[in-house]
């Protein structure tokens, strides 16, 4: 016995057992193969469709299903929705002190910035912020942080009369002077 005899005869062409054209019959519901169907979400809908419209088709389904019909109702619990991660929980906000910090911090040898921190405590879109205070100041302006924006120039005093008048729920009592410090750098990992 050669090793050529072993090897199953591969054939080149189309199957002569199939009629061509192939035609696909597609889901009212899912718009998916009907041999799909079983791993759309809604799966009971697709077999209510295919009982309804197709009943010759839902008897094949029918008789491949039988033995799963038993673990469906397991699978159902676990089987998740349409739509991403499911319903995540909404994480509860922590109490935060609400205080805007103005501070400035040197950029080069004569240059500084201002780093104004502390708006979104009071639900200000930061970068509408940034660009207000670009516009304000003819300045360049960016969000560098979760909470921080950068102002290039020394427009610290200036930023004590404008946030208020800008942003009323902001009080002059809650805007703090931190003084001169060192900026620090939050580094991508």
């Amino acid at each position: 016995m050669s090793v050529e005899d072993e090897k199953p005869e591969l054939r080149v062409g189309p199957d002569p057992n199939v009629i061509y054209p192939i035609k696909v019959q597609y889901c009212g519901n899912c718009s998916l193969p009907i041999e799909y169907c079983e791993y759309y979400p809604d799966y009971h809908k697709c077999k209510e469709w295919l009982e309804k419209n197709l009943p010759s088709e839902f008897e094949k389904v029918k008789l491949d299903d039988g033995s799963l019909e038993a673990s469906s109702a397991e699978d159902e619990k676990k089987r998740q929705k349409r739509g991403g991660k499911g319903m995540l929980k909404t994480k509860k906000k922590e109490e935060v002190q609400k205080l805007v910090t103005v501070s400035r911090a040197p950029r080069g040898k004569k240059k500084s910035v201002t780093v104004v921190q502390g708006l979104s405590t009071f639900d200000i879109d930061l970068k509408v912020a940034a660009k207000f205070f670009g516009s304000r100041f003819a300045c360049g302006s960016s969000v560098t942080g979760e909470d921080e924006i950068v102002i290039q120039g020394d427009v610290k005093d200036d930023l004590f009369d404008v946030i208020p008048e800008k942003w009323p729920q902001i009080d002059e009592d809650l805007v703090d002077d931190l003084g001169d410090q060192k900026r620090s750098l939050h580094k991508a990992i």
